[in-house]
Formats: structure tokens, sequence, C-alpha cells
């Protein structure tokens, strides 16, 4: 007993379709906060942030968790960070939202000493003080 022709082919279209389907991370802004306070160019804070933003934004892709807390090693202006992405999503389309996180953060505040950008599949912050989340 086999299944009719039409059927056969419906089957086979559906199988087909779900293994072509694809998806992409929901980089829709929910949330973006900035602290109030602000640093200048010349703030030692400005290099701490931007090394703890370059691994917020590389190093959750690389962990099984997509979770990362991370810490200046620079003592005149300590910056703390994290970062975390949904677990269903791949480790390359976690690094998408964390790049569209950073870029909401950065984009609305600007020269603050604490941001935070959350998304439906990510979220990043960053603070001048330690915090957990």
């Amino acid at each position: 007993m086999g299944f009719p022709p039409k059927a056969t082919v419906i089957v086979t279209a559906i199988l087909w379709l779900c293994s072509v389907a694809g998806s992409v991370p929901d980089t829709d802004v929910n949330t973006v906060l900035c602290n109030s306070g602000v640093y200048s160019q010349g703030d030692p804070f400005a290099i701490s942030l931007n090394y703890v933003v370059a691994e917020l934004e590389t190093v959750p892709p690389t962990r099984k968790s997509y979770d990362f807390f991370n810490i200046s090693p620079y003592p005149n202006a300590f910056a703390y960070g994290h970062a975390a992405c949904n677990q269903n999503l791949t480790s390359s389309d976690c690094t998408t939202c964390l790049a569209a996180a950073k870029t909401a953060m950065f984009s609305k505040c600007q020269s603050r000493i604490g941001a935070r950008a959350v998304r439906h599949d990510c979220t990043m912050r960053y603070e001048q003080y330690p915090f957990t989340d």
C-alpha cells in the first residue's frame, strides 16, 4: 500500500520547504536605555568601554550558553559589560543580533557611561559600575 501520487508530491514539497526554510534573528529594538552620566573623548573610560564592547559583540556567539559578562582590564576607569543571545539562534545570528544591539546603543546613547539595548533575541549592556542582570 503506497501513497497516492498527489499526496506524495505534496508531502515531498512540504519536506523540501522545511529543509530550505531559514530564519533571521529578530533585531527589532524593544528598549534602549541610557545612563545620564557622560564621558569625554579623552576619558580613560572610553578605552575601557571599547575593550568591553568589542568582546561583548564577539565572545557570546562562541559560548554554548551565548551569555557573557566582562570587565575591562584597565584600572584607571573600569567598564563592565554583559551580552546574551537567545539560545535558539545560530552563532552567526547571535553575532548579527549583537551587532544591531551595539549600533542601537551607540546611536542613542552617545558618550554615555552606561547603556542597554534589549532586543527580542539578544541584549547588550555596559556600565561604569558592576551589575548583574
